[in-house]
This record gives C-alpha cells, sequence and structure tokens, in this order.
C-alpha cells in the first residue's frame, strides 16, 4: 500500500502579481463619474451580468463605458441598456455588438422590490461601476432620482464651503 502524503498550502498565499488590477478585482474596469453629479443615489445593488467571451476581455482591458447606462425590469428579468463595451482587438468573427442589450443576473425577490421602486415617480435604475468580484463581471445598480439644475449647483456649493474649510483647517495646522 503506498503512502499518502499530505499537502499543505499557503495559509496567506498572494494574489499573482503579473495580473492586472482590474482582472485581480482591485481596481473597478468601468465607473460612471455623471452619476453622482445628475442623481440622488438611493439605494445600491449587486448584480452578475451575462456576458460573451470577448466582452470579458474587453472588460478586462478596461474598454467599458457606464456613461449613458441605464437598467430596466421588463418581464420579470432585469437588463442593462447602452452600456458601451468596445469590440475585443483580437475577437475575430465571434466579436460582440458595442451596445447590444445585456441581462443582469439578480435574485427574484429584488427585481420584484426594484420593479416596484422603479413605478414610482422619478425613479430610475443607473449603473454606477463594473468591476470583477471572483474572477466574475459585477455591476453595481444604484437606484436614482434625477437632480434639478439648482440640485447640482447646491451640491456644488457645499462641496466647494467643505474644501475651503478642509484647507483652512489644514493651514492653521501649518502654521501652529
Amino acid at each position: 500500500m503506498a503512502k499518502q502524503t499530505t499537502h499543505q498550502t499557503q495559509a496567506n498565499r498572494e494574489k499573482n502579481p503579473r495580473r492586472q488590477p482590474t482582472a485581480a478585482g482591485e481596481r473597478d474596469a468601468a465607473t460612471n463619474r455623471n452619476a453622482g453629479h445628475n442623481y440622488f443615489l438611493l439605494e445600491k445593488f449587486e448584480a452578475g451580468m451575462v456576458l460573451t467571451g470577448t466582452e470579458v476581455k474587453s472588460v478586462r482591458a478596461g474598454k467599458a463605458n457606464l456613461k449613458d447606462a441605464y437598467g430596466l425590469v421588463k418581464d420579470g428579468e432585469l437588463w442593462l441598456l447602452n452600456c458601451h463595451i468596445s469590440p475585443y482587438d483580437h475577437g475575430g468573427y465571434s466579436n460582440h455588438a458595442a451596445e447590444r442589450t445585456r441581462k443582469l443576473l439578480i435574485h427574484k425577490e429584488e427585481i420584484r422590490k426594484l420593479f416596484s421602486k422603479t413605478q414610482q415617480r422619478g425613479l430610475t435604475l443607473i449603473p454606477t461601476r463594473l468591476y470583477f468580484k471572483g474572477g466574475r463581471v459585477k455591476v453595481e445598480l444604484a437606484l436614482a432620482r434625477g437632480k434639478q439644475q439648482w440640485d447640482k449647483r447646491e451640491t456644488e456649493r457645499r462641496r466647494t464651503a467643505d474644501k475651503e474649510a478642509r484647507e483652512a483647517i489644514a493651514r492653521s495646522r501649518k502654521q501652529a
């Protein structure tokens, strides 16, 4: 009878240092920077995306854009529209359409909740970021209400006032 050997694994094994930060999940693949400026972000949800192989490779390369994208609940399913993922450079004949409608994977109970909330006047689903988690592409959706022009100006005034206050505190610490 052969003697069995035990195999020990490293306890705190680091991620592959040669791997791209986006693919390793350390950095977002795409962010929607306009979302916070144009909308009040009320509640956030995480959803998986149904993608083809060339789409995943393009997202890893950082060629995704969420600027005009939005979520839609239709027939009990959640869809992402107008999300631009550029065709993969080496895709060949099996490449994907850049702005196709993509299905989002989320629990039925959450879909029902989102459906009821998006039926309210003024609420919509806006993707805020696209990232990798455990080797899979995830999208963070926010339930959002649109800002009026005066809301945007008020937010900008508040941000400027906070920045000036922080700078004044830093100056006073530096002088003392």
